[in-house]
């Protein structure tokens, strides 16, 4: 009992990465690539899923093995100028990926109560409320609470899309091919785009960074706690690979039109037809479930960033574990309110551009950070010998780098 209680409280910081980065622009990519491309291509999940796993294991073991966050580490190999470096890029991140993760809730509530004439309009008003709703949340109870409100997010998100795409299953045969037969229907010639960006936008991107800041929340600091860590992560990203198959089945199963703020709506009225109205409007709760615990990760685990940031301008890495975050304290509060204001000019540009805009931004930082990893986990002086990386976990990363940085020049030109 003693042990299937720890196993238990084990995955909680690896539901909530995977719940922060699964959101809207993860939906709508599954969704459009499944009605594009249909099944076939279910292997691209798996693959990306994996390939953010072997990412965020490799900060966990540094985490672990050295008591500094990947922050700390990059203050301590490079010197605390690389901190003004980074903090340019935080800022032009938090603009776009806030303004998506408002957008998707905006556009995910007037799915569900379409009000407004306009459906713009409403994606902004929602989307406000949805911001002044995550800051509230968080502000009040920290992340004991925010771990609370998560899981139910979770439950309503992982439940009701399962069971619509269990619904519209396309056979056990057609689903178990297209896991594991790995293939790129052509489609007018963008069958390998479209693929290309399934893989890449499976599990979040600068977010992963913060699974280190839960740790330290959840009292993880030691060397025999990877194995917890590694239990939590593999959970994690089952319920993310998951999530991602389920949203391309769906897909899979009607032909989508429309895009931007319509796309959720239309896609929910196509449902209507094979699940009914009771089926249409399960998909929509979990719709929104999906796009607000995200958003709410974001806004609970970004600022753990800035006020790291804040604390290493201003002090010396002192040997051994840094205190946890103080979440109460001004840097921390200050972004949170940044994050949940300013982007929400965001509101009033097109939803497409937006989640554009966050996937280049987001997929411009994965190269470094695999390329950091393969060096400092490289080195046994720096990790000790035990939790070096191993040939296996070199070669993953070193696809990471290669596939990021291929993506982050595709996406740009």
């Amino acid at each position: 009992m003693q042990h299937r209680k720890l196993t238990l409280a084990a995955i909680g910081p690896g539901l909530l990465l995977a719940a922060t980065g699964v959101g809207g622009g993860d939906m709508a990519t599954g969704t459009f690539v499944g009605s594009l491309l249909g099944t076939a291509v279910l292997w691209a999940v798996i693959v990306g899923a994996f390939l953010k796993f072997v990412v965020t294991e490799g900060i966990a073991r540094w985490q672990l093995a050295t008591g500094n966050t990947f922050l700390e580490g990059l203050v301590r190999r490079l010197g605390p100028a690389v901190i003004w470096v980074f903090l340019p890029y935080l800022l032009l991140w938090t603009l776009f990926v806030g303004s998506a993760q408002m957008s998707a809730c905006g556009i995910a509530l007037y799915a569900l109560f379409p009000y407004f004439d306009d459906p713009d309009q409403g994606k902004i008003v929602f989307g406000i409320a949805c911001s002044l709703a995550g800051i509230g949340l968080v502000l009040k109870g920290g992340y004991r609470l925010f771990e609370a409100v998560m899981r139910v997010c979770i439950a309503i998100m992982f439940v009701t899309v399962v069971i619509t795409a269990a619904t519209l299953w396309p056979g056990t045969g057609t689903v178990l091919q297209g896991l594991l037969v790995p293939a790129i229907p052509d489609f007018s010639g963008l069958g390998l785009t479209w693929t290309v960006a399934l893989i890449g936008g499976v599990g979040g991107t600068l977010t992963v960074v913060c699974y280190g800041y839960w740790m330290r929340e959840e009292g993880r600091t030691g060397t025999e706690d990877l194995w917890i860590c590694r239990l939590d992560l593999g959970a994690g990203y089952l319920m993310t690979a998951v999530f991602g198959v389920a949203m391309v089945i769906v897909g899979s199963t009607v032909e989508i039109e429309g895009q931007g703020t319509t796309l959720l709506v239309t896609l929910a009225d196509r449902l209507e037809g094979p699940l009914g109205v009771w089926g249409k409007w399960l998909f929509l709760i979990g719709a929104f479930g999906t796009v607000f615990s995200s958003l709410l990760g974001v806004w609970q685990s970004v600022p753990y960033l800035f006020a790291d940031c804040w604390r290493l301008t201003r002090a010396r890495i002192e040997p051994g574990v840094a205190p946890a975050v103080d979440t109460s304290g001004r840097p921390y509060r200050a972004y949170l309110l940044i994050i949940g204001t300013i982007p929400m000019v965001g509101l009033f540009w097109g939803f497409q551009t937006v989640q554009k805009l966050y996937t280049v931004t987001g997929a411009m930082f994965f190269p470094f950070l695999a390329l950091a990893l393969l060096i400092w986990n490289g080195r046994s002086d720096w990790i000790g010998a035990e939790f070096r990386n191993r040939p296996a976990t070199t070669v993953a990363l070193a696809g990471v780098l290669l596939f990021f940085s291929w993506l982050g020049v595709r996406s740009v030109l």
